[in-house]
């Protein structure tokens, strides 16, 4: 049941992003104001070129402590090349693909622009809802 159900169907479409070229001190009040742990850095094209979490907000206060000053380009300290999955991977595919890697969330794409995220929680809904489905 899992694998006709496509990453679309439960991804979020609404979504905090990011350019590489944004203060990261922006970038990470905006994570906390929001409550996310990261989100999509975006090209002006629209392209994902990097996801911007705690893990990497957490360099900055790193490279102060280093450099003195705290601050800098979302782009100095983003992941790059993030792991993307597309529209229309199967749910099955992609909760295979959460224990298998450390993600929370992946970046959903077509043709290698942002459409959506897909998190853990989103594919337990899914799961709850097949799960409601078959006890109806």
């Amino acid at each position: 049941m899992l694998h006709s159900i496509s990453v679309r169907d439960y991804m979020a479409e609404s979504l905090l992003t990011f350019t590489p070229d944004m203060d990261v001190m922006t970038a990470i009040h905006l994570l906390c104001e929001k409550g996310y742990s990261g989100a999509p850095v975006l090209d002006n094209l629209g392209n994902i070129v990097g996801i911007l979490s705690e893990h990497d907000c957490l360099k900055v206060a790193i490279h102060a402590s280093y450099h003195g000053v705290m601050g800098g380009r979302v782009g100095d300290f983003m992941s790059k090349n993030p792991v993307t999955v597309d529209a229309e991977t199967s749910i099955l595919e992609v909760a295979k693909m959460f224990l298998e890697m450390p993600y929370r969330r992946y970046p959903v794409v077509e043709d290698n622009r942002l459409v959506g995220l897909i998190s853990r929680t989103d594919v337990l809904r899914a799961i709850d809802a097949i799960n409601d489905s078959s006890n109806a």
